[in-house]
């Protein structure tokens, strides 16, 4: 491949080009209004205004974004994540056009996708799933009959949703039969789906992943696990590889029903499949990502690998720098923060323009960003000003330079997150790697230092 377009914006435009860079290919990006300004636009060979700020009518147009690939005779297109990137007729379109797709076929898209049918395929495959309906409810009373079986809590979710959009806790009958209508609602609206199940909701709860890669000649290896139970509102905030806290037996056990799953599926390129733990290391499978995850920094951190590189071999058909798993080895420890413009008294967004972007250098320090000092964070867009990562030989050090790192990190002009990250990392559920999914909830019920 000599030329690829970016149907993506931000900091994973920025990583995708840079990779593109060291290989020699070139790389159009498409940017809206809102960001033409952006250092990503500045980055790529060539740049494409795509059209308003909203992103139905720029990031999430198809028609736009593979006229212009065509235009510019492009070998490839990389989705980066969310947007269009498990968008399985975008893929269908793009190769139709004779243009390659850099991920996953349309058709393990399709499988994964949809979260009712992903469940039933991995059953298939022996993989443990969440207990759970077997398909999408039609009536509220379907939902309770089910939830009364099975007990409370459970979890109501949209079939094909993600990114812990189309999902709620039901503690009570009452609660779930409240909820029922408005989720089938917001899956319509956010996911052209409005296919809705129940399943148990397991707790306390660890979220454990697990980075699988396919190669082009049908081979799967998988780059170890990733711990990502620090979240807000069902959104990742903090996450970590190797996971804290977890016997090496059932490591092995993920690395298998992983790689189990994505066999099952004939899949080929970067992808993840999440998992639910309970305190026992009792496991299920969540979902299958079919796609490149925000959080891939630390795995290449604790591999010393490239999974951009990987991406661009497969679909060109190449080889992997490894071929047998023996060669992938855990080389140490890394931690992900996902700073955000937001206020994080209530996790909301906090738009506005970065008066000050400074981050600290040094040994361990990885700074993936989409902004610059300058730039605005506007309200159209996820708020992520940039995925800021350390590594060390061991999570001791790591979480060292972590708390060097977060104590001389200089945002101003907008709120953001640094200072819950400074606080959290002292949390001591978080220090010693015994944390869940309710973690953020128990550390602000400790009562405040005097």
């Amino acid at each position: 491949m000599k030329r690829i377009l970016i149907a993506n914006r931000g900091e994973i435009a920025s990583r995708i080009i840079r990779t593109c860079d060291e290989m020699g290919i070139e790389t159009v990006a498409v940017y809206s209004e809102a960001d033409a300004d952006m250092p990503f636009v500045k980055q790529a060979t060539r740049a494409h205004l795509i059209g308003p700020a909203p992103v139905n009518q720029s990031y999430l147009n198809k028609e736009a974004i593979i006229r212009i690939a065509k235009e510019e005779q492009v070998d490839a297109i990389h989705p980066g994540y969310g947007f269009l990137s498990e968008n399985a007729e975008f893929v269908r379109e793009i190769e139709a056009a004779g243009i390659r797709f850099i991920g996953p076929s349309a058709e393990t898209i399709d499988k994964m996708g949809d979260k009712i049918a992903s469940r039933d395929t991995m059953k298939t495959a022996g993989v443990p799933v969440v207990p759970g309906t077997e398909e999408g409810l039609a009536t509220v009373e379907e939902a309770v009959e089910f939830a009364n079986a099975i007990g409370y809590p459970v979890m109501l979710k949209a079939s094909g949703g993600g990114g812990g959009i189309g999902m709620v806790k039901c503690e009570t009958e009452q609660t779930l039969a409240q909820q029922f209508t408005g989720i089938k609602t917001r899956a319509k609206n956010y996911f052209g789906n409005d296919a809705v199940f129940v399943e148990k909701f397991v707790e306390p709860a660890r979220h454990i992943e697990v980075q699988v890669f396919g190669d082009y000649k049908g081979d799967v290896f998988h780059l170890f696990e990733r711990n990502c139970s620090v979240q807000r509102r069902n959104q990742k905030v903090i996450e970590e590889a190797p996971s804290p806290a977890l016997s090496q037996e059932t490591k092995d056990k993920l690395y298998e029903a992983a790689v189990q799953a994505a066999k099952a599926v004939n899949y080929k390129n970067a992808g993840t499949v999440e998992f639910i733990m309970d305190a026992d290391e009792n496991f299920y499978f969540l979902e299958m990502n079919t796609r490149l995850q925000v959080e891939h920094p630390i795995s290449e951190e604790i591999t010393g690998t490239d999974l951009v590189k990987w991406q661009l071999l497969t679909a060109m058909d190449q080889p992997l720098p490894i071929s047998d798993q023996s060669q992938l080895v855990i080389k140490g420890h890394a931690i992900e923060f996902r700073l955000y413009a937001e206020d994080s008294e209530r996790f909301m967004p906090s738009p506005g323009k970065l008066d000050v972007l400074r981050f600290p250098e040094g040994e361990g320090i990885r700074i993936d960003s989409g902004y610059a000092e300058g730039n605005s964070v506007t309200p159209y867009y996820d708020p992520m000003i940039a995925k800021v990562i350390v590594s060390g030989k061991d999570r001791t050090q790591a979480l060292e330079r972590a708390q060097a790192l977060l104590e001389n990190l200089d945002v101003q002009g907008v709120k953001s997150n640094v200072a819950f990250f400074r606080s959290f990392i002292q949390y001591d559920g978080f220090k010693e790697g015994d944390y869940a999914t309710n973690s953020i909830v128990l550390f602000r019920k400790q009562p405040k230092e005097q």
